[in-house]
């Protein structure tokens, strides 16, 4: 296990720890937040013929595994999309990994991708919800739109556009990372899976963007 630095980041009172692995360490509630892991997509591509490594899907796992054994969390909150369409044989890597963490609350806030039967998701002790207040937060799969963000009281944390910031560098490198973004009444988290991509956001001059490199989470702007 490789230990990396996240970046503190205080937000409406509460301490907030951005991980290089694109998931957040909320100290006061012990609480794990990851979105968009989209266990299965390789079992989902390997059975319609194309060529994807199978430990991928075991790799997601095991850094899950990771920060769960570094940041000993109490509860694990997923953002949508854990699972990326029809039940497969990856869900038999899930359900194992499930029981090596029986102790752990996990809740699933169910993004668009999650079409699996809630049964299956029961018979493992997760959680399911639409949407999820905690604190300060409301947790969502989907961004509010402007007009929704108006009428809500707390500051939503999503997923589902898999976030990246572009950097250009004056000999005409460019790279796009993936970032953790928040603006005013809502934060965006990158996708967790290494099997996802991510888009460069349009982002407000106000909003606090914070790019992700492999050991390190810097700020951006």
């Amino acid at each position: 296990m490789t230990i990396c630095a996240g970046l503190d980041f205080n937000l409406l009172g509460q301490d907030l720890l951005l991980l290089p692995q694109k998931a957040i360490y909320w100290k006061q509630e012990k609480a794990l937040i990851a979105a968009d892991v989209h266990l299965g997509k390789v079992g989902h591509f390997r059975k319609a013929g194309i060529a994807v490594p199978r430990d991928m899907e075991q790799t997601d796992l095991s850094e899950l595994s990771d920060l769960i054994y570094e940041h000993k969390p109490a509860k694990l909150i997923f953002l949508g999309d854990l699972f990326h369409s029809d039940m497969n044989a990856d869900w038999e890597w899930f359900r194992m990994w499930r029981q090596q963490h029986k102790k752990l609350e996990i809740h699933l806030v169910r993004g668009n991708h999650d079409i699996i039967h809630d049964q299956h998701y029961i018979e493992l002790n997760v959680a399911l919800h639409d949407d999820m207040h905690i604190g300060p937060f409301l947790m969502l799969h989907h961004p509010l739109t402007e007009a929704k963000l108006d009428k809500t009281e707390a500051y939503a944390f999503c997923g589902h556009i898999h976030p990246g910031v572009h950097l250009s560098g004056k000999g005409r490198q460019s790279v796009t990372l993936p970032c953790f973004a928040f603006g005013e009444k809502q934060g965006v988290l990158p996708s967790f899976g290494r099997f996802t991509g991510r888009v460069a956001i349009r982002h407000q001059k106000t909003d606090r963007i914070f790019g992700v490199l492999k050991d390190k989470v810097i700020a951006i702007g």
